[in-house]
């Protein structure tokens, strides 16, 4: 059975009346620099970075081109033999009917053109088409007793078995299919972990090269990617999704491949792909993929890449949650350069089952457990929370708390959490919300909490931003929900030995290839505890200065995962210099592309990320000496960026000179960094 996520729209302005599909007078919708053009027998859409047309058939959309006009380069070999979307089985006449309208979905996406395709009276694509986007965004509904999932076994065959599982394939469902044109390409999928509780290696990839003797390559994952290996143009194919073994809507494969005519399906399966073009081989690919997570949800300076404190990386859990002590975390935090004071789980009434001073507490059923579960705990906060978000705003300091939205019953009670949300934000002038304890084990949970994402986004304007845990459960993951904030990546601890700094440098720097890393909460902790615990590794946690700690998360949502009022003064003393300037110079570098560089993390590599202004003419270099022996290291400037370009030492210990377009940078002692600005001059 088919259960598709339909998100209402809201605000939209309409473009177009119906068109049918005997209608033969042609039709357009534009809106900036995306435009829509129909008629009885063929669509196009497009922007200034691409087009795409498809012919119209018997109610039915067939694709013809798909041009990357900022490559000047056609990828599609011929028509599609078949038709997509489609469900599976034969396909019978329809109509089509074409609408457009331009708005956005909540307050934090970038407007759209939008098109809502219908095809006969049930079925429903919707086409999204932003005006900085490299593609277009698909998603497709169908009544829940047909299929839009698949369920086509990969077998190896000959003869008239073969031809027999030629038909078959030819049923399955698709919501986009064609045929492509380069002749030596690279197929990759992208595998992404999340529950990172358990799992610490949270991106791994396999690639095919392809040759028309190869069967069918099944790849399943949110990421897969096409390359023509002798240009570096590719097509990047994004389902937003939870990570597949997450979703309630489970298909054997997201993208098939037949490389016998290069024909590539894919498989929605109730949820949206976008598929983007992009040129220059792996920097054109991650700017393509950053580009469009910005159009999903547009940066903010004033209220993204936020630096948070939260106290729960000590240990003490909510051994000490109280109103004076959260006083001195809020004097602590205006003295380090902290943007937001969290408090974790113990603020509220109720007990979780995470609790330090009560047994017995819960981790589902929050409401049936006590209908004030989430109230302020009136012992520990007598005057409230107000008191505290006021403290923090004389600071120029924002304020957020934990909150777990009740998984039971498929979440049932998602309005009433929305509710409390809702109040917290209106009476109490909270900003930040990390969600924990999210199970979604049914397509009814997925779009209960998603109603909820979109109930508090809608109501609070964009204000609130969500820091969704992945670190456990069945959750929205790194692409389920992107709308709604930072994806809150890792517990890391000390306390267990759990803590390396430069595994969480290469959780970052890995993900960053293709989550945009302002999305990603990456933490840094007090390295003056449990010190014993380390003995005599050269990649302790106090090895490091406190300023190089905070560098290593500072191209992401820095998380001071730590008690910042028992911060040694030293501590504060290290990294608050730092802190300051990366404040001064953070609207400028996130608004920028950023980009992994050099290798990847692992103890001993030189590695780092490169941040480049839009127009190419400056940016920032982040650069780190692992433990190794070479003290000197050359890196190329981004691509675009002129020779004769100006560098300048922001922070950290080591020097930098320009020669002939590199960066020749010299750090003296291990586990240092050096932090750059070039500006051409």
């Amino acid at each position: 059975m088919s259960f598709c996520l339909h998100r209402t729209l809201r605000n939209l302005l309409l473009l177009a009346a119906p068109l049918a599909a005997a209608s033969a007078s042609a039709q357009t919708a534009a809106f900036q620099n995306c435009y829509a053009r129909w008629s009885a027998t063929e669509l196009t859409v497009g922007n200034t970075h691409f087009e795409r047309r498809w012919q119209i058939r018997n109610g039915h959309l067939y694709a013809t081109s798909f041009q990357d006009r900022d490559a000047k380069k056609e990828w599609l070999a011929a028509p599609s033999r078949l038709s997509s979307p489609r469900i599976a089985g034969p396909q019978a006449d329809a109509t089509v009917a074409i609408h457009a309208e331009t708005g956005r979905t909540n307050p934090v996406e970038a407007a759209s053109l939008q098109l809502r395709i219908d095809i006969g009276s049930d079925q429903h694509l919707r086409m999204k088409i932003f005006p900085d986007a490299t593609g277009i965004e698909e998603d497709f509904t169908a009544p829940a007793n047909t299929s839009t999932q698949t369920d086509t076994p990969q077998t190896i065959a000959t003869g008239k078995e073969a031809e027999a599982n030629k038909a078959k394939k030819d049923n399955e469902p698709a919501l986009d299919e064609f045929s492509l044109q380069p002749q030596h390409l690279r197929l990759t999928e992208v595998t992404l972990r999340d529950v990172t509780d358990t799992h610490n290696q949270l991106v791994s990839t396999r690639e095919w090269m392809f040759m028309n003797n190869e069967e069918d390559i099944l790849a399943r994952g949110n990421i897969v990617y096409v390359e023509d290996v002798l240009s570096g143009a590719g097509l990047i194919f994004l389902k937003q999704s939870p990570l597949p073994d997450a979703r309630a809507q489970q298909s054997l494969f997201d993208l098939r491949m037949m490389a016998s005519d290069r024909t590539v399906r894919l498989t929605g399966a109730g949820y949206p792909f976008a598929v983007l073009a992009y040129s220059g081989g792996r920097s054109g690919r991650i700017r393509a993929l950053h580009t469009y997570q910005r159009q999903l949800r547009v940066y903010e300076p004033q209220r993204d890449a936020a630096f948070l404190s939260n106290t729960w990386g000590d240990r003490n859990r909510d051994a000490r949650i109280n109103a004076d002590f959260i006083t001195k975390e809020i004097e602590a935090g205006a003295k380090l350069g902290v943007d937001a004071v969290q408090i974790d789980d113990g603020w509220q009434y109720g007990k979780s089952m995470n609790s330090a001073v009560k047994s017995g507490g819960v981790w589902s059923g929050f409401w049936a457990n006590s209908s004030h579960f989430w109230d302020v705990d009136p012992q520990r906060f007598p005057q409230g929370l107000k008191p505290l978000v006021q403290q923090a705003a004389t600071h120029h300091m924002k304020f957020g708390l934990w909150y777990a939205p009740d998984s039971s019953d498929d979440f049932a009670n998602w309005q009433r959490d929305a509710n409390r949300i809702l109040e917290l934000w209106r009476n109490e002038g909270v900003l930040y919300f990390k969600f924990d304890s999210i199970v979604m084990s049914t397509p009814t949970a997925e779009q209960h909490v998603q109603q909820m994402f979109d109930r508090i986004l809608a109501e609070s304007k964009g204000a609130i931003t969500i820091d969704l845990d992945v670190t456990a459960g069945r959750r929205p993951g790194y692409f389920g929900m992107i709308e709604g904030g930072t994806t809150f990546v890792e517990n890391r601890y000390t306390d267990f030995h759990r803590y390396y700094p430069h595994m969480t440098l290469r959780n970052l720097w890995q993900l960053s290839e293709f989550v945009d890393p302002i999305r990603l909460r990456m933490e840094f902790l007090n390295n003056t505890r449990n010190t014993q615990r380390y003995a005599d590794d050269p990649l302790a946690p106090a090895n490091y200065t406190p300023d190089a700690l905070f560098a290593s998360v500072m191209f992401s949502s820095p998380l001071g995962w730590f008690e910042t009022s028992s911060l040694p003064p030293a501590y504060i003393a290290s990294a608050a210099p730092v802190i300051a300037t990366w404040k001064r110079e953070r609207e400028r570098l996130f608004r920028g592309n950023i980009q992994p560089i050099g290798n990847a993390p692992d103890g001993v590599a030189w590695t780092g990320f490169a941040s480049t202004d839009a127009d190419n003419k400056g940016g920032y270099l982040l650069l780190f000496r692992e433990a190794n022996s070479n003290a000197q290291w050359t890196t190329s400037l981004p691509i675009g960026i002129a020779a004769n370009t100006k560098l300048t030492v922001l922070a950290g210990t080591g020097t930098a000179t320009e020669r002939d377009g590199a960066a020749a940078v010299t750090i003296a002692k291990p586990l240092g960094y050096v932090w750059l600005r070039f500006d051409s001059k």
